[in-house]
């Protein structure tokens, strides 16, 4: 196992303002980090490549966070195919290359669940990657990802670097998007709920039939596994990517439920079996970081009680 690195060395979280980057920032806080080094994208755009090397080598960060990305739902990869695989490849192709040349010492990349096959056996395996076709909904955000997996090794056998990729299964949690075009399944739930309580409609209409499988993890979670991993282990102790999520999943129609009496909408559902479902089911094994030492620690209800107060305080307007 790998030494714990300096609590004063200077660690770039890129990202820091979506959902991973903001539970990153909370959690290496909270671990006596004092030296995070953050850009927004006004300051810093992650798809210029000449920006991108400029800062890496005015400010020399030691460790590297990678969680900024182009992110969404069923809907928003299907309408904006272009932009996910460009935006997504350009920002893993930047970074990953300053931070080479930079010097930066071990670099953390975030990617998907997604980029496993559709039909992948179940519970989904690190060594499953490529092994088949991928869900067509989300093919061009799942490439780019993959793509920046492979960049990693690629970097790792030509310059003995030490960038590891981890594959969170579906994350939530504060901070999240609750945009209905753009955001995940767990989220749009829960506002969609809430919206339908505050204007008491009987009636709430959900994409699908409800029976696809989905697993959850709170970004929290996600944040406390990758630290762990920084930390202790070198991607030479274990393998190029990690999966990171709980090992139980639910379906779409149970996990509607749960966010129903969280939210306290006492109304209907209706299904509509028009729209897609997406892949059947995307249970991550999780044998791998448990095997390491680490396991997820928020349950999904407590994790959607948790969301649901920090919705109500980032929303006050809707609710």
């Amino acid at each position: 196992m790998s030494s714990s690195i300096d609590k004063q060395a200077k660690i770039y979280v890129a990202g820091h303002r979506g959902l991973v980057g903001r539970a990153l920032v909370r959690r290496l806080e909270a671990g006596g980090y004092d030296n995070l080094v953050t850009r927004t994208h006004a300051d810093l755009d992650l798809t210029r490549q000449e920006a991108v090397e400029a800062f890496f080598e005015n400010e020399r960060p030691e460790y590297v966070f990678l969680a900024a990305g182009k992110v969404g739902g069923i809907l928003a990869n299907s309408s904006y195919p272009a932009d996910f695989i460009y935006k997504n490849i350009a920002i893993a192709t930047n970074v990953i290359e300053a931070a080479r040349k930079s010097g930066t010492r071990k670099l953390l990349n975030f990617g998907s669940s997604c980029i496993y096959p559709k039909f992948a056996p179940q519970p989904m395996k690190e060594e499953y990657l490529l092994t088949g076709a991928l869900e067509p909904t989300n093919e061009a955000y799942a490439i780019a990802k993959i793509a920046a997996i492979k960049l990693c090794s690629a970097y790792n056998r030509q310059y003995g670097t030490d960038y590891l990729s981890l594959m969170p299964t579906n994350l939530y949690g504060p901070g999240d998007n609750y945009d209905l075009e753009s955001s995940h399944v767990l989220p749009a739930l829960i506002r969609r709920f809430h919206e339908a309580k505050v204007a008491g409609k009987a009636e709430v209409t959900l994409w699908g039939d409800g029976s696809p499988f989905r697993e959850f993890l709170h970004a929290d979670d996600l944040a406390d596994a990758a630290v762990f991993l920084m930390e202790n282990y070198s991607v030479a102790e274990v393998g190029e990517i990690v999966n990171v999520g709980t090992g139980r999943d639910v379906t779409i129609r149970e996990l509607a439920g749960i966010v129903m009496d969280v939210v306290g909408y006492q109304g209907d559902v209706n299904w509509d079996t028009t729209k897609p479902n997406g892949t059947p089911r995307k249970l991550l094994d999780v044998g791998r970081l448990v095997k390491l030492g680490w396991a997820a620690k928020i349950g999904l209800r407590k994790g959607i009680e948790m969301t649901n107060v920090a919705f109500l305080g980032e929303n006050r307007e809707r609710v």
